[in-house]
C-alpha cells in the first residue's frame, strides 16, 4: 500500500507528520469521538490545540449497508478536507484545515485524515439555547440572520451538509459583544460540493436545520425571518415563489420530530397554523 497525498499547510506540524499514519494513532489527547473506522482527537503540539479526524477504512460490510440504503458512504477524510477549504474560500468560518493524507486504493481498508486548528471558547448553539433560556430579540435575531446566511452560502455554491442542525453551529462565546456573533460550522465529513446544489439536498439541510429548533421557544416571526435572510428576497416574494419549498421543509421537519420524540410539535410555525 503506498501513500497517495499529504498535503501539510501548516510548518509547525512538519516533524509530527513525517510517518504520519503511523504518528496519529500514536497521539496523545483527548478522545471526542471512536466508533469503526474513526476517531477524533483533540491534541496540543507546539502549544497549539488541533483536532485530528483518523480514518482507518470501514470494511466493505459497511460500505454494502450505505449503499443498500441508498446512502453515499464515506470511506475517508477527503470530503471534510475538500468542504473546509471551499468554507475558507467563501469566507464562512469554518476549522482551519492545516494538514490532510489518505493513503491506498481499496476504498474498504483506504486510510486517511484531516487536521484542523481547535476552534476555542465555544458552545454549540443547541447547548447555548439550553443554557441561556430565553434569548435576548437583538441576540436572537442576529443569530438567525448569521445562521440564514450560512445556508444561503452553502447552497448558491454547490454545497450541502446533510446534517445541518443547531449543534453543528458553534458560537465564539470569547467575544463580549455577542450581538455580532462568530459562528463556525463543524462536522462536514458526509458534506456534498458540486456546480450547483440540488433541490433535495436544500430542502434536507433546511429541514433538519427547522427540526433541531423545535424543542426552543422560536416564534413564527423568528422563522419568517429565517426565510426572508435565506431567500434574499422581500417576504412576501419569498413565500409566494417558494411556497412549495417550504411546505415541505416543514412537513420534513415535523416527521422527523414525530419519529424522534414519538408526538408533534405543538405548532406549524412557518404557516403560522396552531394545531
Amino acid at each position: 500500500m503506498r501513500t497517495n497525498i499529504i498535503k501539510i499547510l501548516h510548518n509547525d506540524l512538519n516533524d509530527l507528520l513525517k510517518n504520519p499514519f503511523v504518528d496519529l494513532n500514536q497521539l496523545q489527547g483527548t478522545v471526542y469521538r471512536a466508533q469503526p473506522g474513526r476517531k477524533t482527537i483533540a491534541f496540543t503540539y507546539h502549544n497549539k490545540r488541533y483536532f485530528a479526524k483518523i480514518h482507518t477504512g470501514v470494511g466493505w460490510w459497511e460500505i454494502s449497508k450505505n449503499i443498500l440504503q441508498l446512502r453515499w458512504p464515506i470511506v475517508s477524510a477527503a470530503p471534510e478536507w475538500n468542504a473546509l477549504l471551499k468554507l475558507k474560500a467563501l469566507g464562512v468560518g469554518a476549522p482551519i484545515p492545516v494538514a490532510f493524507g489518505k493513503q491506498g486504493i481499496n476504498p474498504a481498508r483506504l486510510k486517511s485524515f484531516i487536521i484542523t486548528e481547535a476552534v476555542l471558547a465555544t458552545m454549540n448553539l443547541e447547548e447555548f439555547l439550553t443554557a441561556q433560556g430565553p434569548v435576548e430579540f437583538k441576540l436572537k435575531k442576529r443569530l438567525i440572520e448569521s445562521v440564514a446566511h450560512i445556508a444561503k452560502t452553502l447552497h448558491e455554491n454547490g454545497m450541502n451538509h446533510r446534517d445541518f442542525y443547531l449543534c453543528h453551529f458553534l458560537l465564539d462565546t470569547s467575544r463580549s459583544d455577542l450581538l455580532n456573533p462568530q459562528l463556525y460550522l463543524i462536522d462536514l465529513h458526509r458534506a456534498h460540493i458540486r456546480k450547483k446544489t440540488p433541490l433535495r439536498w436544500k430542502i434536507k439541510d433546511i429541514s433538519g436545520l427547522y427540526f433541531s429548533t423545535l424543542n426552543f421557544n422560536f416564534t413564527k416571526r423568528d422563522y419568517l425571518r429565517f426565510i426572508r435572510s435565506y431567500s434574499g428576497q422581500p417576504l412576501r416574494q419569498a413565500l409566494g415563489r417558494n411556497k412549495l419549498f417550504w411546505q415541505i421543509v416543514t412537513r420534513k421537519a415535523y416527521k422527523l420530530y414525530r419519529k424522534m420524540y414519538l408526538h408533534s410539535p405543538p405548532f406549524s410555525r412557518v404557516a403560522g397554523e396552531e394545531r
